[in-house]
């Protein structure tokens, strides 16, 4: 058993154009006088790193690594959500997603693809360079569009589509392979690896590839209805890191899990902020310990009652007051009768 990394922070929804969410040394110092340990970064966000540069240079990674280091934190893990989203985009989708892409690569999903595939690639390198040990991403959907069987689907289209997305991300995982970084997909609706069973898919189809991952949120798990817990049991050994959000599902006569067009607060099921959902996180820490999870706790956020600020700053002692430390002493180890092996037979009538 391992005792919890935390508490760590996302920092993907804190970024902003005012102070001090507007830099790297301003979010630095408000995360850790909330009493954070770790943040994650967003590798899209300019404002917080350069990717490219933290890929090629080993010396501007020890600069940003020392500049975070003076406020008492250090970087969890890199993220490529946005990225990993569009390694692969379904055509239905292509005008929505290039705001995630430069301007230079808009309408032409080919080029914008290239380019992500870089900047996941990149990221590997990165994490290399940062001393980091896994990194979290999007896969990207190109059956997502079908995930309801109506119209019926023709046979073959979902065996194609995860044949393709493996063909996509197959030199990608070897990227992180050759620099040592677990690749971990975040579970999530909206991408073709939205529960156990397509990760399973896409898993098979890389050969069981050790590099390739899950990031564990069990808010994601509460909308679709999905045993959380017993997740933990299933794909523990594939659980490499951790988000901390809550969520709650309320369904009633008139709306369930899938939404009914309505904005986040009219849903049945919303992301709430720590402690006002209904995730047991009392049993996920304990089942991750438990198991000997060897990463951080990193508080994400997103509610649609709760300010990002209250949010954060609860978030923060939630998760410390959540974290187990394991104990390396068995509780009946007073009652150990210390007697030698001659002893043991003895008492099996063996000798």
């Amino acid at each position: 058993m391992k005792t919890i990394k935390g508490p760590g922070i996302f920092l993907a929804q804190f970024t902003g154009d005012k102070e001090p969410f507007n830099s790297l040394e301003g979010l630095c110092q408000w995360v850790s006088d909330l009493s954070y340990k770790g943040i994650q970064i967003p590798t899209d966000q300019t404002i917080l790193m350069d990717l490219k540069l933290a890929a090629e240079s080993k010396d501007y990674c020890d600069e940003l690594k020392g500049k975070i280091a003076s406020y008492g934190l250090e970087i969890t893990e890199l993220s490529t959500h946005l990225q990993g989203q569009l390694v692969a985009v379904h055509p239905a989708y292509d005008q929505l997603f290039d705001a995630f892409a430069p301007k230079e690569v808009h309408n032409n999903p080919k080029a914008r693809q290239e380019w992500a595939v870089q900047q996941v690639k990149y990221s590997a390198m990165a994490s290399r360079n940062l001393s980091l040990s896994a990194q979290v991403s999007f896969s990207g959907a190109l059956a997502w569009p079908y995930l309801y069987n109506w119209p019926q689907r023709p046979k073959g289209l979902v065996e194609e589509s995860f044949d393709e997305l493996a063909r996509r991300w197959r030199p990608i995982v070897d990227v992180y392979e050759e620099n040592g970084i677990d690749l971990c997909f975040e579970i999530h609706a909206g991408e073709d690896l939205h529960d156990g069973i397509t990760f399973e898919m896409l898993l098979e189809r890389l050969d069981n590839h050790p590099r390739v991952n899950m990031l564990y949120d069990p808010s994601h798990f509460i909308l679709q209805q999905l045993d959380y817990i017993e997740h933990i049991d299933i794909y523990h050994e594939r659980l490499k890191m951790f988000h901390v959000k809550d969520a709650e599902y309320n369904p009633t006569g008139r709306k369930g899990v899938y939404g009914g067009y309505q904005d986040w607060i009219d849903r049945a099921g919303r992301f709430r902020s720590l402690g006002d959902g209904q995730v047991d996180f009392q049993t996920i820490f304990s089942k991750l310990s438990q198991y000997g999870y060897d990463g951080w706790a990193v508080m994400e956020w997103e509610c649609c009652i709760k300010s990002p600020q209250q949010g954060a700053q609860e978030g923060a002692a939630f998760i410390s007051e959540h974290i187990i430390e394991v104990t390396d002493k068995a509780f009946d180890d007073f009652a150990d009768s210390g007697v030698d092996r001659d002893t043991i037979k003895k008492l099996l009538g063996l000798s």
